[in-house]
């Protein structure tokens, strides 16, 4: 695992930690926030370049509009 550190969080966050981890069937807090972490970031990443996503086809040479020599 590596380095380790200590955080502080409220007894409910911890409750609410440890179902998620069971949920996702996590092997450790840890890891069940890891998986938030990354669950966010394709959020965000999805949000941020996923508006057209599956919309948009190949371009074609029909799709220039002009000649460019």
């Amino acid at each position: 695992m590596g380095e380790t550190t200590t955080i502080r969080v409220s007894r409910k966050t911890l409750e609410t930690l440890e179902r998620l981890r069971e949920k996702i069937a996590a092997e450790s807090l840890d890891e069940t926030i890891q998986s938030l972490i990354k669950k966010q970031r394709k959020i965000a990443v999805d949000r941020a370049f996923g508006l057209d996503k599956g919309k948009l086809g190949a371009f074609t040479e029909e799709d220039r509009g002009e000649d460019r020599n």
